[in-house]
């Protein structure tokens, strides 16, 4: 089976989605194979309910960013930010790229694979919904990448099922030094804001 953390290898099937988020209607283009396909998913919803990005932020990653949502949305919000979209799955990439130049913010949003970004690039918000199905050692591995990428005063914005293990996760993260502070909860998600605790 295919999953979308992988690069599916069957027909994409690609379809237009309307989505309504920040008081703005969008159409995204999207395809089987990768995460959500068939529209916005209602963890990214409340993490988008939640929060927008920060005044004065320039760099900012969607980290496993599916079809684009968060990386297009992010770079519309803040038309100073430079957004990383980062995947392993190359059709979401292909969408990615392909939406953020449908909605205008194409030369803001780069779509790379983990790899791609440079070792040396700091990230003033990190927002994801992280791929909790990939495993528990997985998914703190891919934590452990990306959490210290966050830059002096950077903020990461994660959401998480209730019953995929948030409030376990959230007591992780603390157990690795990090404040982990629940921002939100709706409709079986909680949506955390994590930082390390000397920031």
């Amino acid at each position: 089976m295919t999953h979308y953390f992988e690069t599916p290898s069957g027909p994409g099937r690609e379809r237009q989605v309307q989505a309504r988020f920040w008081d703005t209607e969008w159409t995204f283009t999207t395809a089987a194979g990768v995460f959500s396909g068939e529209g916005l998913d209602q963890g990214t919803a409340v993490l988008l309910r939640a929060h927008t990005p920060r005044a004065g932020s320039r760099r900012m990653l969607d980290l496993g960013c599916g079809f684009g949502v968060l990386a297009i949305a992010l770079a519309s919000a803040a038309p100073q930010a430079h957004v990383d979209a980062v995947d392993v799955n190359a059709r979401a990439l292909d969408l990615t790229a392909r939406n953020a130049a449908a909605l205008g913010v194409g030369d803001r949003v780069s779509a790379c694979l983990p790899d791609e970004v440079a070792d040396g690039v700091r990230y003033d918000e990190i927002w994801s919904n992280p791929p909790i199905r990939i495993g528990k050692q997985a998914l703190h591995d891919l934590l452990l990448r990306w959490l210290p990428r966050l830059a002096p005063g950077g903020v990461a914005r994660l959401v998480v099922g209730r019953h995929l293990g948030a409030d376990s996760l959230q007591r992780w993260l603390i157990g690795q030094g990090y404040r982990c502070d629940r921002t939100a909860s709706a409709k079986g998600f909680r949506v955390f804001e994590v930082a390390p605790l000397e920031s």
